[in-house]
Order: structure tokens, then C-alpha cells, then sequence
């Protein structure tokens, strides 16, 4: 299987000159080292050990949040030298509907993540964008872009989308009518109305494409064509109010490729589409965050026999081992993208370098939750401090290199708290799936789900 068949291969290739990060905070770091939840508990109940995984998790997006924009910030090391104000368009998104969650488990006040919320969307309404859509990464002092390439310093179309996913579930959640819900429901729906989907398709071509600058225009020439983590921003699209894209953009630009369908088996499971044994595994995460697979079906595909076949898979592959790296197992499985031992790599069984990302596993809790909670009791009772510390599970770890990560990604860290939550409540499938946009651009492209109302 080849990556350069997707947009997937430039963000691959763009991370790994993230290899030997530097850390901002050191482990012995007196706070860190005094913090009571870096004590392993034994015999948790279940309940009990995901509340702690996704309160641990969600500090992430809370404790180490951007002090100036209350965005997140791309990883907890160091990227590429640009210091410590780099915050990220996407993981943001993650971020927000993590809030969301502290909000509803009670960790945080309603009020607090309201006007933590309202800072945020108050930043973004000064920062940079184009067309209406934020760049990949920005400071998250200024708002401008801070470029992710060397022609990458543009609207970036996905990881808008995966901002709006959560932002939706934002303006859906705070339904308040005091002063604070009021503007910040406004405000999501200002930004929302002033992205123009249908200028990325390049004037006019049925396919959307990922990015475009001032300074470069079209030349990363990236159209967006499935099966990967970008269904939500062909939703979106579809959902606009004001600059929606046709139908025909979805059937004939994200629908047609040389990798979009598949219907083959393997390890005797059916996978119906995207590339072989799938991919990594944030393809069934990204875009259901908000989106929900459950009884959603169109023309091309079962979304939920999609994600869960995907994930039993990977899971399969997993326990096969062909590689014979230390640790794989039936406990101990999760291939997706993430740092590793060289750098970074979209990990899958085609892309396999013997690293388990904990993410993978744990934001698959809605499709597997037996085999997602050996894997999480695996992790949490017998790796322990090995992989876990103060924003939860580190990003990886390679058993036969004896490498741990100390890093943690905001898109890694978010689906962990927001996929364990739609797994044990549906929280955010329930706010995404109850906005009326959404439930429009699903039906203009097709879709049917037991969540859009019939007309």
C-alpha cells in the first residue's frame, strides 16, 4: 500500500523532521513528581479507570492549554523549533469537545468552560484565515500562521474541519441564555458562516482540495480523495448555509479513486472501504468524533461495519505479529500514527515498526469495548509508569526498541477523552448529530442515519 496515493503522505513526511523532540517540561519536575494521580491504582473498576484515563487525558487541553488563545498546543514538545507557541487548528477541535466533556463529568464548571470557550473563539475571530479557513498551525500569542511546510502557510481545509466539528458540538452544548453561552453560540456561528467551502474546489472542479495560500495559491495540489480521515470535511461542505459545495463533489471528487472501495477480507473480516488492512487507525477516529457512525450509511458504505471491521483488523494484525515484536498481543494492539523511535509514521500493518500508540486502541472503545478495555487495563496495570503521566498515556511506545515516548500530541490525546465518552454516554455523537446543518449536509449527500429526523 502506498501513502502518496493520499494527502496523508505530506503530513507524514512534514512530521518527521520532528524526530528527537526536545521536552518543555522534564519529568522530575517537583509538581509533576508529587502528582498523586501518577500512582498506578490496582483494581479499578472499570467505570472508575476510565473516569481517571479520561480526566487525566483531558488535562491536556486544560492545564497545558495555550495561556494567551486557550487553544491547544500541537504536541507537549518542542516542533520543528518554533518554541513553545505553536498551537494547532485541529487538535483544537479534539480539544474542545474534551471540554465539553470536563463540563458535562462536572471536573470543570459550566460557567468556566463557557468563558474558557469564549476566549478562544474570541481569538480565532482575529486570527489569520483564508477564505475563511484557519491555517494548520498558528501562534497562539498573534494568530498568524505559522507555516506547517514550506508552502504550507494557508488555509488548511481538514483540520478546519475537525475545529468545527467540536465547535458545532460547542455551540449545540451551550444552549444557555445567559450573556456568555449567547456570544459564544454567536460568534461559532459568525466563523462558521464565512467559510468558503466551494472556494477549495479551485474554481469549480468536483473535488475539494486540502490547502491554498496567497503566497502559493494551488501548488500543493492536494485534492481530497477518499477513503481517509476527511469524510467530515465533505460533510461540512455539504453543510454550509452560505457557501456549500454541490453534491456532485462528494460522488465525483471524494468517492472516486483507486482506493476508496476495497470489499476485501482480511484475516477472514470484510473491509468495505480504503486501502488495504486499512490504514492507520484515526481514520475510524478523526471524523466520528462528532459525526456518528451508528446506523449512518450512504450509497458507498455501513460507516459503522466501515470502522469497526477496520478496527478489528488492525486489532487481528496485531495479534498475527508477523514481525514478532516484543509485546503485540491480544492485550496490546493499536497501530496508528504517532512518534516513535526514528521520529514519526502513519503506523499501520502495512507501515508496521513494532510501535503500539495507545490512542488507537482507546478512542476505539465505541467499536471494541471488551478488547479497548484489556488494551487500557494492559497499558494502565502492567506498563504503568512506563506510558503513563500527567495528560494520561504518552503518545507511543516500542517494547522491542525499549522506547517510550515522553511526548503527547493534542490529536493523539483528544479522541482518547471524546471516543471514550460517545462509548459510555454518546455525548458528542448526540450534540454534533442534533445540529441542523449537519443534518442537512448529510442529507444532500445521501446519507441515512436513525439521527437525521425524516422530512
Amino acid at each position: 500500500m502506498k501513502y502518496i496515493a493520499t494527502c496523508l503522505t505530506f503530513l507524514l513526511a512534514c512530521t518527521q523532521l520532528f524526530a528527537q523532540p526536545r521536552t518543555t517540561k522534564k519529568a522530575t519536575d517537583k509538581k509533576i513528581a508529587d502528582d498523586p494521580s501518577l500512582t498506578i491504582q490496582k483494581n479499578l473498576s472499570d467505570s472508575a479507570l476510565l473516569d481517571l484515563v479520561q480526566k487525566q487525558t483531558f488535562r491536556y487541553f486544560w492545564d497545558f492549554a495555550h495561556p494567551v488563545s486557550g487553544m491547544a498546543r500541537e504536541r507537549s514538545n518542542v516542533a520543528f523549533d518554533y518554541g513553545n507557541e505553536v498551537v494547532t487548528t485541529g487538535g483544537t477541535g479534539f480539544g474542545v469537545m474534551a471540554i465539553i466533556v470536563a463540563a458535562e463529568r462536572k471536573w470543570i464548571t459550566r460557567d468556566t468552560a463557557a468563558k474558557h470557550l469564549l476566549k478562544m473563539v474570541n481569538f480565532l475571530l482575529k486570527a489569520d484565515a483564508f477564505h475563511g479557513v484557519f491555517p494548520h498551525w498558528m501562534d497562539g500569542v498573534t494568530g498568524k500562521v505559522i507555516r506547517f511546510s514550506r508552502k504550507d502557510d494557508g488555509g488548511d481545509l481538514v483540520e478546519t474541519s475537525f475545529l468545527f466539528q467540536g465547535l458545532i458540538c460547542a455551540a449545540q452544548y451551550f444552549n444557555g441564555s445567559n450573556r456568555t453561552e449567547s456570544e459564544l453560540r454567536n460568534r461559532i456561528g459568525w466563523m462558521w458562516n464565512d467559510i468558503e467551502w466551494n472556494w477549495y474546489t479551485r474554481g469549480g472542479e468536483e473535488v475539494l482540495y486540502w490547502h491554498w495560500s496567497p503566497n502559493n495559491d494551488w501548488s500543493m495540489n492536494f485534492p481530497l480523495r477518499g477513503y481517509n480521515e476527511a469524510l467530515i470535511t465533505y460533510v461540512l461542505a455539504a453543510s454550509a448555509d452560505r457557501y456549500p459545495v454541490p453534491t456532485a463533489v462528494y460522488h465525483r471528487g471524494w468517492a472516486q479513486s483507486n482506493f476508496f472501495k476495497n470489499g476485501k477480507q482480511f484475516y477472514g473480516i470484510t473491509l468495505p472501504l480504503g486501502f488495504d488492512y486499512g490504514g492507520p487507525l484515526f481514520f475510524t477516529h478523526y471524523s466520528f468524533l462528532g459525526l456518528n457512525p451508528t446506523g449512518l450509511k450512504d450509497r458507498y458504505a455501513d460507516y459503522w461495519e466501515q470502522n469497526k471491521n477496520h478496527t478489528l483488523i488492525n486489532r487481528a494484525y496485531c495479534i498475527d505479529n508477523p514481525k514478532k515484536y516484543k509485546g503485540y498481543g491480544e492485550n496490546c494492539w493499536g497501530l496508528t500514527s504517532s512518534d516513535n523511535h526514528q521520529g514519526y509514521a502513519g503506523h499501520s500493518p502495512t507501515e508496521d515498526l513494532g510501535v503500539i500508540t495507545p490512542t488507537a486502541a482507546l478512542s476505539a472503545f465505541p467499536y471494541t469495548p471488551e478488547y479497548s478495555m484489556k488494551a487500557l487495563r494492559h497499558f494502565y496495570e502492567d506498563l504503568g509508569p512506563k506510558i503513563w503521566g500527567p495528560y494520561g498515556f504518552v503518545d507511543a511506545f516500542n517494547e522491542t526498541k525499549d522506547w517510550y515516548a515522553k511526548s503527547y500530541l493534542a490529536i493523539d490525546q483528544g479522541p482518547i477523552v471524546v471516543m471514550i465518552e460517545n462509548y459510555r454516554s454518546g455525548l458528542l455523537w448526540k450534540l454534533f448529530m442534533s445540529a441542523r446543518q449537519v443534518q442537512n449536509g448529510l442529507r444532500r449527500l445521501g446519507f441515512e442515519s436513525p439521527y437525521i429526523p425524516k422530512q
